[in-house]
């Protein structure tokens, strides 16, 4: 399939298809709220790595419309949540991406509770075992598909203690924190291994403590 036969695809397989082409992604419940203190979320599985010093994180976020209060939220208050989706609540993670209208909380609506902490003013999932709290660094408008691109710094950490191993790796099959390829379609990952760090000249092997997936 070449360039031109993808733009003749009906538009609704074509979404489908470019979205799930690159296969599993984060997923992440975004939380906002607004100046006036109006709390939004939404499903994402945009969400990259960009650099542990400082800890960076990226995510795209699409074209700002009318009813869309994320990147305004965001840009209001400068800081914003990613949590972790589990098994028992993806039904209505997904439903956090309907449009609802601008001013209602998608926290009522959907059945998720917010968790506050002192002087963040953006909402947690208290659904989640793996919450991340982020501030806003930079903003980045992309003109070849009117997204932006929001750079966030780590500032909050909130798991429990058991679900990172000794290396500081985070246990997410430990967790059950659930991935997605494409849309609409949610999976429970699990590991093969946890591979030692590769250096030249050394056979690759796995990790002698390799994190405790049965735990």
């Amino acid at each position: 399939m070449q360039s031109e036969q993808i733009a003749q695809l009906e538009k609704q397989y074509r979404i489908s298809l470019i979205n799930s082409l690159i296969g599993y992604r984060s997923l992440n419940l975004l939380g906002t709220a607004g100046g006036s203190g109006i709390t939004n979320l939404c499903i994402i599985s945009s969400a990259f790595h960009l650099g542990a010093n400082p800890p960076l994180i990226g995510l795209v976020i699409r074209p700002e419309r009318e009813h869309n209060d994320t990147l305004r939220n965001i840009k209001a208050t400068g800081q914003y949540t990613l949590n972790n989706v589990l098994p028992e609540w993806y039904v209505q993670a997904h439903q956090t991406s309907a449009s609802y209208p601008s001013g209602v909380s998608e926290f009522d609506i959907c059945g998720f509770h917010k968790h506050y902490v002192k002087d963040f003013k953006a909402p947690f999932v208290e659904e989640s075992n793996i919450r991340i709290g982020l501030e806003l660094r930079e903003t980045i408008d992309m003109e070849i598909n009117g997204t932006t691109i929001v750079i966030g710094e780590i500032v909050h950490i909130l798991t429990e203690d058991h679900l990172i191993a000794k290396d500081g790796t985070l246990a997410h099959s430990t967790a059950k924190t659930l991935t997605v390829a494409g849309l609409d379609t949610y999976y429970l990952p699990y590991p093969l291994g946890q591979m030692a760090y590769a250096k030249p000249g050394i056979e690759p092997h796995l990790q002698e403590d390799p994190i405790d997936v049965q735990s």
